[in-house]
């Protein structure tokens, strides 16, 4: 899942803060679901501090699992089938009616092993999907 050239530029942009954070999550992405295929989200910086800045989605084949999106103080991954998701660490936050997040707010916290488990359930998922 190597940087497009998209995304790379993209991460330039995004606050200096959270830059190792997003990275380790990507890092922890390509390593819990390495057949995930990376793709730019947004190229624009959102109009408000309070909003996400939405950078890459995750998807496998056609379907999209998992992505990362970036506050000025914290980093979020979200998946829009988290409420399917078996979260047995609790780390899933979020009550819509089907996306579900983890709050992000150091690498080391992106590195954890309940969260790179929370990824390959969200994978398994999609893989045992009939549009699959």
């Amino acid at each position: 899942m190597p940087a497009s050239s998209e995304t790379t530029e993209l991460l330039k942009k995004i606050p200096r803060a959270t830059r190792p954070t997003v990275q380790a999550a990507r890092r922890m992405v390509k390593a819990a679901a390495p057949k995930a295929r990376e793709v730019a989200y947004q190229s624009k910086a959102p109009r408000s501090s309070r909003t996400m800045w939405k950078l890459v989605r995750y998807r496998l084949d056609d379907a999209y699992v998992a992505a990362i999106g970036t506050f000025a103080d914290h980093v979020s991954l979200f998946f829009p089938r988290g409420r399917e998701l078996d979260d047995g660490s609790g780390l899933l936050q979020g009550g819509g009616k089907d996306f579900r997040f983890v709050t992000l707010r150091s690498p080391a916290e992106a590195a954890r092993p309940a969260v790179k488990r929370l990824v390959r359930k969200a994978f398994a998922l999609e893989a045992k999907s009939p549009s699959a």
